[in-house]
């Protein structure tokens, strides 16, 4: 009899326990890894920044979540368009992506491709730490991905392999690679260029073999990818689009996790994005330019565009803001150019 009552006892507490703790009972179903997936390695600072979340979230959760990193888009099939809807889907449980390759499933996120509406860090920082980065957030959340953290992938700036740039007129008849959004399409079709949608995968052989003429990525990409030896001998700071990251986790992931682990995870993120930024920001400021004198000693001349020379561009690309526009939502690309002008205020 003492033996029934003992197991009847503590069968008990265990539905109690269960019932009242769902974190201890979700951890038991918790995955041996979780798969974080990014287009690229640790050359550059978006895989630095995706390898130190894994790390944190590994490391702050005692291996309960262990993160397993898939650099190169491995696990879509080299096809880095396709994470957000492995992420959705919860095929991939961990993401760190460029705004880019969402956009064509997230339309509003086009907004941070805007010619010339983010003109430099400061700009930058004020949207998405405002009112319009909370915004996105939610609208992204709607569609069954997680954000957590805003990362940066730096300005993108343009090279080529045929002359100077200064001034949309040097921009005609060349022929450049651009990244698969059809926002990049009108931008040089506006300022008389031929631009071609190709992977980054593709791109190097045909800037090699002069197929391409040109490209367009951040510095830090220009020198991980040692662009110098790609043919591109002139490189323009011009700033035309600094392209936001976001660190993501799956809904379905993160809905199998206890509410300690989710701030964990988040936690983690947030300070994985505050490294990542700073990696991104290191060797472009006047007081540290490494790595431009690392793209200079490379071979690559590189012309800093002046306000005025910068308005010129701006100017002659204004339609494709009016354009897109009406895609990404006139009140976000008007509460977006708010708050940048209010940021050059302060």
């Amino acid at each position: 009899m003492k033996t029934k009552l003992l197991t009847r006892a503590l069968l008990s507490a265990a539905v109690l326990l269960s019932v009242a703790s769902p974190g201890v009972q979700a951890q038991t179903a918790y995955k041996p890894e979780y798969r974080l997936s990014t287009n690229v390695n640790n050359a550059f600072p978006l895989g630095r920044g995706a390898e130190e979340w894994a790390r944190l979230v590994k490391e702050r959760t005692d291996g309960r979540i262990n993160v397993k990193w898939y650099p190169g888009s491995s696990l879509v099939g080299g096809e880095t368009t396709r994470e957000f809807t492995a992420l959705r889907q919860g095929s991939i449980d961990f993401n760190v992506s460029s705004v880019i390759n969402w956009a064509p499933h997230v339309k509003e996120l086009n907004l941070f491709l805007l010619p010339f509406l983010v003109p430099d860090e400061k700009a930058f920082d004020a949207l998405i730490h405002g009112g319009v980065g909370k915004d996105l957030f939610a609208i992204v959340q709607k569609q069954g991905v997680v954000p957590l953290a805003w990362g940066e992938n730096g300005a993108r700036e343009i090279s080529n392999s045929k002359r100077e740039i200064r001034k949309p007129e040097d921009l005609k008849g060349l022929k450049f690679r651009v990244v698969g959004s059809p926002i990049f399409n009108d931008i040089y079709t506006a300022l008389g260029a031929n631009p071609t949608q190709m992977t980054f995968a593709d791109a190097q052989p045909a800037l090699q073999s002069g197929a391409v003429d040109g490209q367009e990525n951040p510095v830090s990409l220009f020198v991980g990818a040692k662009m110098g030896a790609l043919n591109q001998k002139f490189l323009t700071r011009w700033n035309y689009v600094n392209d936001p990251l976001v660190f993501a986790v799956s809904a379905k992931t993160w809905e199998s996790w206890s509410p300690a682990d989710r701030e964990i995870v988040r936690q983690a993120a947030v300070d994985a994005a505050k490294f990542e930024i700073a990696d991104t920001r290191k060797g472009l400021s006047e007081t540290d330019d490494a790595l431009i004198k690392q793209v200079v000693a490379g071979g690559t001349k590189v012309t800093t565009l002046t306000p005025a020379e910068q308005k010129a561009f701006a100017d002659a690309t204004r339609p494709v803001i009016d354009k897109w526009s009406a895609t990404i939502g006139p009140d976000l690309v008007k509460k977006a150019e708010a708050e940048v002008a209010a940021s050059r205020k302060k």
